[in-house]
């Protein structure tokens, strides 16, 4: 890591985005997987050379990028996601404000003794990457979104559909009835080459349909230190280009000059939340197989490698003792294992350092990061690993985090936990002293709220350390938690009787 990176990580934070949205933080533990060999509904209803257009240059020998912006504005959409806020009923006391909110659209919310919840409205973009409607954007555009619009460069306005998200790599896909939509084909991130000419189109601050050149600035760039501290995000791997994105920008195209979608805009770096010179896209290698799990499956097929990582560069900093069994300057260096690791498995030993898969030269974490997320669990893949300066190849059967090669479905957490929920009304409020809360309405016997001990009336507070201000809330953070690897609920409240209770809800069981 340069210097420079080093010094800037100490002051900037990489800001997501979109305009009133959430935020993520990047880290690394153990490689994730995502699949990309085969392309998202066939890329896109199938590669369509009609929609693409080699970029041309102008009389003056400058690169003309008409054709690629004009097919690509038509299928890049405005994004409004609205949460209607329930978390204050009435009025509440006096908070702190919280400056992320207000670089990114929700304001000063602290800014009186006391204030009537008002609905949270976002916007983003989002690309429109079939025929028959499907959209992709950043997770943090829509999330917590209790109605989502999406509006097309013509004006027409469409409501839109969740159809699933993954905080981890911050992707979402949405879907919008109708057909013979305009839509951006998929191209190949991998084939980017540092210094390409490439597009950012999006609606930064809600000037819609705007297009921005720039050039790549760098590939698998991670590290970058991006959102609230305590995001689940996890991605490593980014495009960073220096083409112009701002809030608003989240979750719109990155183009080729041929017109092809490359990545998703998802942050910058800044330190005032605008742009300042760095943008960061997800690639499409990664983001395309996320959605196509999504459609497929109804959550993503992620397969881990097992392996707790660092660059082989960043490891003399971290030990020097470790360091002087490296005998290579670039790669993977392999500090620990997860429980049930494969790579453990199949004979990868701890200071062992990757330095390619399946032959594809892996030079830092968000290089193996992106290559391992091509795949699913089952699927085999070839190691390269210098152990002593000297190079072998071990075979590797990617697993989920359970464990196992098998399917991961999209479960069904409240019909697991088998139980109903009530908003507290106000006068309960005030009996409890309480300004949130929500009541268990009702167990079932065979649900797991009530094999863990939750009866009917008890009021939840907490779920996971987040406060629970209505039953609608209590289900999406039930359902998100189904959707995780770590399916783990923890779940903190009292009973009417002024009896505090905590409970441990293991959703794997």
């Amino acid at each position: 890591m340069s210097k420079f990176w080093k010094s800037a990580s100490t002051y900037m934070v990489a800001a997501l985005i979109s305009i009133g949205a959430s935020y993520g933080t990047y880290s690394y533990l153990n490689s994730r997987s995502d699949y990309s060999g085969a392309d998202v509904f066939n890329y896109g209803q199938g590669f369509d050379q009609k929609n693409v257009h080699l970029a041309s240059l102008t009389a003056e020998g400058y690169p003309d990028f008409t054709k690629a912006a004009e097919s690509s504005i038509h299928a890049v959409v405005h994004i409004k996601s609205t949460v209607k806020s329930t978390e204050v009923a009435g009025r509440r006391q006096r908070q702190m404000v919280d400056p992320f909110e207000y670089f990114f659209g929700f304001g000063d919310r602290g800014g009186s003794e006391y204030m009537n919840p008002q609905p949270s409205v976002g916007y983003g973009s989002g690309v429109i990457i079939s025929k028959d409607g499907y959209v992709i954007t950043n997770n943090h555009v829509i999330d917590k979104a209790t109605e989502i619009e999406v509006t097309m460069n013509d004006n027409r306005k469409f409501p839109a559909k969740l159809v699933g998200a993954d905080p981890t790599t911050d992707i979402a896909l949405l879907k919008i009835e109708g057909a013979e939509f305009p839509y951006i084909p998929f191209g190949s991130s991998d084939d980017l080459k540092v210094g390409e000419w490439v597009l950012a189109v999006g609606n930064p601050f809600n000037l819609t349909s705007t297009v921005t050149a720039g050039i790549v600035s760098a590939k698998g760039r991670g590290g970058i230190g991006a959102g609230k501290p305590g995001g689940d995000m996890t991605i490593q791997s980014f495009i960073q280009t220096d083409a112009a994105i701002n809030p608003g920008n989240s979750g719109g195209a990155l183009v080729n000059t041929n017109g092809q979608l490359i990545g998703i805009n998802t942050a910058i770096y800044s330190q005032t939340g605008n742009f300042a010179g760095y943008g960061f896209a997800v690639p499409i290698s990664i983001a395309g197989k996320v959605v196509a799990d999504i459609k497929e499956f109804g959550t993503v097929q992620r397969a881990v490698l097992g392996v707790m990582i660092s660059d082989v560069a960043a490891v003399e900093d971290i030990s020097p003792e470790k360091a002087k069994n490296l005998k290579v300057k670039e790669g993977v260096y392999v500090g620990g294992f997860a429980d049930r690791s494969p790579a453990k498995e199949a004979g990868v030993l701890e200071g062992d350092a990757i330095v390619a898969i399946n032959k594809t030269k892996v030079r830092n974490v968000g290089e193996l990061q992106d290559l391992v997320n091509r795949y699913r669990p089952g699927d085999k893949v070839e190691l390269t690993i210098d152990r002593n300066g000297k190079q072998s190849t071990i075979a590797v059967t990617l697993k989920n985090s359970s464990g196992s090669t098998s399917v991961v479905k999209k479960t069904d957490g409240l019909a697991s936990v088998g139980a109903a929920f009530k908003n507290l009304s106000e006068e309960q409020k005030r009996q409890y002293g309480v300004s949130y809360g929500v009541e268990v309405a009702g167990v079932d016997d065979n649900g797991k709220f009530k094999k863990g001990g939750i009866t009917k009336g008890f009021i939840i507070m907490k779920i996971n350390n987040r406060s629970v201000s209505s039953a609608e809330e209590a289900e999406q953070i039930i359902e998100a938690v189904a959707q995780s690897q770590d399916k783990g609920l923890f779940i903190s409240g009292f009973y009417a009787n002024g009896r505090t209770k905590y409970y441990a809800i293991d959703l794997n069981e």
